[in-house]
């Protein structure tokens, strides 16, 4: 629907202090309304919607060459995390595997 095509084309994720009234407010999408289509649709809060986004993003930069002199705490703020523990915890959760382990296996970088 509009939350998922806005999120994907503008990720808004990306700016680390987004808050689901910033996302009602930029969609138009009553912030109620936000929380449950989350819920119901996609069984998951706004807290873990955005994460996972955030995740992917993480992911898709450790696959460009451009970011492989960025640390990996680099590249997750950049992707609209705002800490470290957060973001590993989440990451691992998700991965299955912690984020040097991912992109050690995807890269071959070890830092």
């Amino acid at each position: 629907g509009k939350l998922i095509s806005y999120v994907e084309n503008n990720k808004p994720y990306l700016d680390r202090d987004l808050s689901i009234q910033d996302l009602s407010d930029m969609t138009g999408i009553p912030k109620h309304h936000i929380t449950q289509v989350l819920n119901e649709k996609h069984k998951k809060n706004f807290f873990t919607f955005i994460n996972e986004y955030r995740i992917h993003e993480v992911i898709s930069r450790f696959g460009d060459p451009k970011n492989n002199n960025f640390t990996i705490l680099a590249i997750a703020y950049d992707s609209g995390f705002n800490s470290k523990t957060t973001f590993n915890s989440i990451f691992k959760s998700h991965i299955g595997m912690t984020p040097k382990e991912c992109r050690e296996k995807m890269t071959g970088i070890n830092k």
